[in-house]
C-alpha cells in the first residue's frame, strides 16, 4: 500500500491517532492530525510529529471537502457520526481506523479477541500461551500499544494477539483475523451504538469476513454470541462451561476438555486455574480453543492456565488489612462485568460503584448487589441511578461519596473482618478519570496508604 504524498486526515490525538500519524508520515503521507479538544502533550509526541511534518490542529476538526483528503482515519473514540466522517463519506473519501491499517500491513497471523467482558484477560492469557509455546508474540490493540506501532516487525512465523473493541471494529472493512473470538455480548456502549442490534453488528465484524481456513471461536453459553455462528464462512469452534460439546472446548466433571474430531484431551482441572470466577473459566476456555486450533500442545496449555494470575485492574488483589481484602476491579466498566465480579466471591462485599453511565440498565446489577453486598458506596455521575436501582430491589445500606478518596474511606469503615472491599464500578471512569487504569491505580494507592498506617 503506497501512501507517498497521499493527503490523510487523522481525527483524534490520543495514542491511536498519534500512532497512525507517525506511521503514515514515515510512509511519506501528507498528514493532518486534528482533535476537537486541546490535548496535553506530556511526552512531547505532538511536538515530535509537528517537527516530522505532520500538521497539528487542535480545538476543532479540519473541514473535509471533496478534494481536500484522500483518506480519513478515525481514532476509536471518534464515532462515524462526527461531521468530518460524515462529510468524507458524502464525498466518497474512504474512512478507516488504526486496526484496519494495521491489518493491511500485518504479515503474522492475527488472533483477535472481542466481547463485552473478558477481552483483556483472554488476550493476555493467549499471549502468554503462545510465548510459552516458543512464539514471538505481539500483544496489543485495545490494550498496550496500538498494533500499528510494531506490526511490521512480526513475520509469518510469529503471532499477533489483539484485543479489539466495538469502536475499533466500526471502521474495519477488510479486517480478517486467522482466529476471531467473541466472548460474550451484553448491553454496553449503547450511548455510542444506539441499540443492541448495532452493537452486535459491530462485534460481528471480527469474524464476518473470515474464509474457510479461518476460525471463529464463540461462546456457546451466551445466546447472543452462539447465534452468530450461523452463516459464517470460517470454521466455528464453540466453548462452553455448561454443556458437553460434540466438538470444541468444554467442562465435564470438573475438568477442561478439548475435543476435535476423534481426539479428546483433558487439559487440566478447573480448580487448577490461576484466576478465580466463572467468567474467568470462560476466558480460559476461549483461550484454549483459540490456541489449540493453531497447534499448541496440551502441556503448554495446562502449565499456562495454572500459572496465569490475571491482569491489572481485573479482580486484582491489592492488600489485606485488619482481616479485610481489597480487590481492584476497575475494569468492570459495565453492569454485567460488575455482576461477574460480585459472583466471584462468597464473602460479604462492600462494593464501590459509580462513574459515567454508558446507557446501561442497572436493575440486574442491583439485584446482585442485594444478594452479595453488605454495603454499597456510590459516587460519580451515575450515583443516584445506581442507588435508586438498589433501593428498588430492597437494598438500603447505601453510602454516598463526594469523591473517590471518600468512597474508599467509606468502604473501609463499612467493612468487617472477613469482608471484601470491591471496586467494580459498573460504569466508565470518564466523569472523574482519564481511564479505568487511572481509577484503579488511585484505588491501589489509597489502600496501600491504609496498610502503611497500620504498620
Amino acid at each position: 500500500m503506497n501512501f507517498k504524498d497521499k493527503k490523510v486526515l487523522v481525527i483524534g490525538a490520543g495514542k491511536s491517532g498519534v500512532a497512525v500519524s507517525r506511521f503514515l508520515c514515515a510512509k511519506g503521507a501528507a498528514v493532518v492530525l486534528a482533535d476537537a479538544g486541546r490535548p496535553g502533550d506530556p511526552r512531547g509526541e505532538l511536538e515530535q510529529l509537528s517537527a516530522a511534518g505532520v500538521q497539528i490542529q487542535t480545538g476543532g476538526y479540519h473541514r473535509v471537502e471533496r478534494d481536500s483528503f484522500e483518506l480519513v482515519v478515525l481514532s476509536p473514540g471518534v464515532p462515524l457520526t462526527e461531521k468530518p466522517a460524515r462529510d468524507a463519506q458524502k464525498h466518497g473519501i474512504p474512512v478507516t481506523g488504526e486496526l484496519e491499517l494495521a491489518y493491511r500491513f500485518a504479515r503474522a497471523p492475527i488472533v483477535a479477541v472481542t466481547g463485552t467482558n473478558g477481552k483483556t484477560t483472554t488476550t493476555t492469557l493467549i499471549g502468554e500461551i503462545f510465548k510459552r509455546a516458543g512464539k514471538n508474540v505481539l500483544v496489543g490493540g485495545n490494550i498496550g500499544r496500538p498494533l500499528l506501532t510494531e506490526v511490521e516487525r512480526f513475520g509469518n512465523g510469529d503471532i499477533i494477539v489483539a484485543e479489539v473493541s466495538s469502536f475499533q471494529l466500526e471502521t474495519a472493512t477488510t479486517f480478517k483475523p486467522k482466529v476471531g473470538i467473541i466472548l460474550n455480548i451484553t448491553p454496553d456502549h449503547l450511548d455510542r451504538h444506539g441499540n443492541m442490534e448495532n452493537y452486535t453488528k459491530a462485534k460481528l465484524k471480527i469474524v464476518a469476513g473470515q474464509e474457510p481456513g479461518d476460525y471463529a471461536v464463540l461462546n456457546y453459553d451466551d445466546a447472543n454470541t452462539a447465534a452468530l455462528g450461523k452463516g459464517l464462512r470460517g470454521q466455528v469452534v464453540y466453548f462452553s462451561r455448561k454443556a458437553t460439546l460434540e466438538e470444541g472446548v468444554f467442562v465435564r466433571e470438573g475438568k477442561i476438555l478439548a475435543r476435535f474430531g476423534r481426539l479428546e484431551e483433558i487439559i487440566c482441572r478447573v480448580n487448577e486455574l490461576g484466576i478465580p470466577g466463572a467468567h474467568n473459566l470462560e476466558n480460559a476456555l476461549a483461550a484454549v480453543a483459540a490456541t489449540k486450533v493453531l497447534g499448541v500442545e496440551r502441556d503448554v496449555l495446562a502449565d499456562s492456565l495454572r500459572e496465569f494470575k490475571g491482569v491489572s485492574h481485573r479482580l486484582e488483589f491489592v492488600a489485606e488489612i485488619d482481616g479485610v481484602r481489597y480487590i481492584n476491579d476497575s475494569k468492570g466498566t459495565n453492569p454485567d462485568a460488575a455482576i461477574k465480579a460480585l459472583e466471584a466471591y462468597e464473602e460479604p462485599i462492600v462494593l464501590i460503584a459509580g462513574g459515567k453511565n454508558k446507557g446501561s440498565d442497572f436493575s440486574l446489577f442491583a439485584g446482585k448487589v442485594k444478594e452479595k453486598a453488605r454495603a454499597l458506596v456510590v459516587l460519580g455521575q451515575s450515583a443516584q441511578h445506581i442507588a435508586a436501582a438498589a433501593r428498588d430491589k430492597g437494598f438500603e445500606n447505601i453510602l454516598y461519596a463526594g469523591d473517590f478518596r471518600e468512597a474508599v474511606q467509606l468502604a473501609r469503615r463499612a467493612a468487617r473482618p472477613g469482608d471484601i472491599v470491591l471496586l467494580s464500578p459498573a460504569c466508565a471512569s470518564w466523569d472523574m478519570f482519564n481511564s479505568y487504569e487511572e481509577r484503579g491505580d488511585l484505588f491501589k494507592e489509597i489502600v496501600k496508604g491504609f496498610k502503611e498506617q497500620n504498620l
